[in-house]
């Protein structure tokens, strides 16, 4: 490795924590129950996470007008990924500054979270998304591509919206990848299953549609969200959801006017 590589990964690197660093502030408004999430998600599902507040998540929030920041594939247990301090990974993800990692469900239990389920793969295709994501633990970004970094050290940009998904593939570089759910796309792609295709026009004439996969590096979070082939799971709803079994707090006002009414 020569020493101008060695110094371009160490500057990627820096940015890339910089980058990746969380800001105060944030707090989940609707965060499901770790044990719900754990029963409800299966093999292949997509976990989209809405993600702390930093330089990248809000960049990607904003140019994708989404909540989603992130997103990961749901491996399951039957991947056998091991274990970290006594939980076991069960998710693939690919992580800016760190590439394509294994991590447990617990990582995200405090975010907010949505699943996308596809609807409709086979067991032997979601068995072979799995695999494909799986074979792809260890893969490294390469973060000499400081560009594609440092463009997100700037100000929020005022750019018309139709030109917001290609600034987020801008330069294509791997960083870029890493936060544009690239492997998942590749992952689902590799078995012919569709995320958002482009819809485009034969001819004028005959005005006949046919469906276009799109590039992989411009896939977001955000694209299973309003992907017409997926799902989106709710793990209290799909657990079993009972309003009456709701526990309402009651101000000391309401407490007061109950027994007022009671009394008269």
């Amino acid at each position: 490795m020569s020493a101008t590589t060695r110094l371009l990964d160490w500057v990627g690197a820096r940015v890339a924590r910089r980058l990746s660093k969380p800001s105060s502030g944030y707090e989940p408004y609707a965060a499901a129950r770790p044990e719900l999430l754990a029963m409800t998600i299966r093999p292949a599902d997509v976990l989209l996470v809405e993600g702390h507040r930093s330089k990248v998540n809000s960049a990607i929030r904003y140019l994708t007008q989404s909540t989603w920041s992130h997103s990961a594939l749901y491996a399951g247990l039957g991947a056998r990924l091991g274990e970290r301090d006594g939980e076991p990974l069960v998710l693939v993800e690919a992580e800016l500054g760190k590439g394509v990692i294994a991590s447990p469900l617990s990582k995200y239990a405090t975010y907010n979270t949505r699943i996308c389920r596809p609807i409709g793969l086979s067991s032997e295709d979601r068995g072979a998304v799995v695999r494909y994501a799986v074979e792809r633990i260890g893969h490294d970004y390469d973060l000499k591509n400081i560009i594609d970094l440092m463009r997100y050290f700037l100000p929020q940009p005022l750019v018309p919206e139709r030109w917001r998904r290609r600034l987020i593939a801008l330069g294509s570089g791997e960083p870029t990848r890493a936060i544009c759910s690239t492997l998942i796309a590749q992952a689902f792609q590799s078995v012919g299953y569709p995320i958002l295709p482009e819809v485009r026009r034969v001819d004028e004439q005959s005005r006949q549609e046919i469906l276009h996969i799109r590039h992989h590096s411009l896939y977001a979070p955000r694209d299973f969200d309003v992907s017409p082939f997926f799902a989106i799971v709710k793990p209290t709803i799909e657990t079993g959801f009972d309003y009456k079994h709701m526990a309402w707090a009651q101000d000391e006002s309401q407490a007061a006017g109950g027994r007022d009414g009671a009394d008269a």
